[in-house]
């Protein structure tokens, strides 16, 4: 589709859990890893897409922290993808003014990839355009339990009472501490579950499900996520 961004409100944060990587592969009568690499090469056009359209943080789910009980061979592909992806297009993020910034446990991360997601944070420390957030060995409810022990420290360390803790301090020991929460939520192969992703920060986000599969997911496809965001009235709990 031709949008116009003057034509529509434009989310300053969206995320997106790339789905039906498997299933688009297996129609196909390939090896799911084949799909999953075709769906991680959606990711750079929905990126370039997303500056466009002065989106402020894009966030991607990749892997979750319950991936690990896929087959092993699986999770070794999705692992070789995450350094591949990140090797190839970190020189990219940083000549177009784009950080980068993994949120998810780093353990059992094997070291390769850790060192890759560590790379291109550091080599985009200090730009300053679109932020791109991996979600990566991510689950919103330990990331929740991590935020929660994090702040039962300071606690018990006498470096803050329990009734100083607000809904704002929880957030800011989430694993997007400083990041606005999403405005616009998107899921592709039409699944309608939210499958443990930004369980803390999606409260108020607008979701939008398309059948589309990851693979076949496209710039254009993205547009339609933002028109349709765009002609939602947000009313974040309020008689409007």
């Amino acid at each position: 589709m031709s949008l116009n961004p003057c034509d529509f409100k434009i989310p300053a944060h969206i995320a997106i859990i790339l789905d039906g990587n498997g299933r688009w592969a297996t129609a196909r009568g390939k090896d799911r890893s084949v799909g999953h690499w075709k769906g991680i090469g959606r990711i750079k056009p929905m990126i370039q897409r997303g500056g466009e359209r002065d989106v402020k943080v894009m966030t991607f789910f990749l892997f979750s922290t319950e991936n690990w009980s896929r087959p092993q061979a699986e999770v070794d592909a999705l692992m070789a993808f995450c350094i591949a992806f990140l090797d190839e297009h970190t020189p990219w993020m940083v000549e177009s003014n784009f950080s980068f910034k993994h949120i998810g446990r780093k353990h059992p991360i094997p070291k390769d990839v850790q060192d890759a997601l560590q790379r291109a944070e550091q080599a985009t420390a200090h730009n300053t355009g679109l932020r791109v957030q991996l979600a990566f060995n991510y689950g919103s409810r330990s990331e929740i339990v991590d935020a929660a022990r994090a702040i039962a420290e300071k606690v018990k360390g006498r470096l803050l009472s329990p009734q100083e803790v607000t809904e704002q301090m929880v957030s800011d020991h989430l694993y997007t501490a400083g990041i606005t929460d999403p405005d616009l939520w998107v899921r592709t192969a039409g699944e309608m579950r939210l499958s443990n992703f930004l369980l803390w920060q999606i409260s108020y986000a607008e979701l939008y499900v398309t059948q589309t599969l990851c693979p076949d997911f496209t710039p254009d496809d993205l547009d339609a996520a933002i028109a349709a965001y765009g002609q939602r009235t947000r009313k974040f709990g309020q008689v409007k």
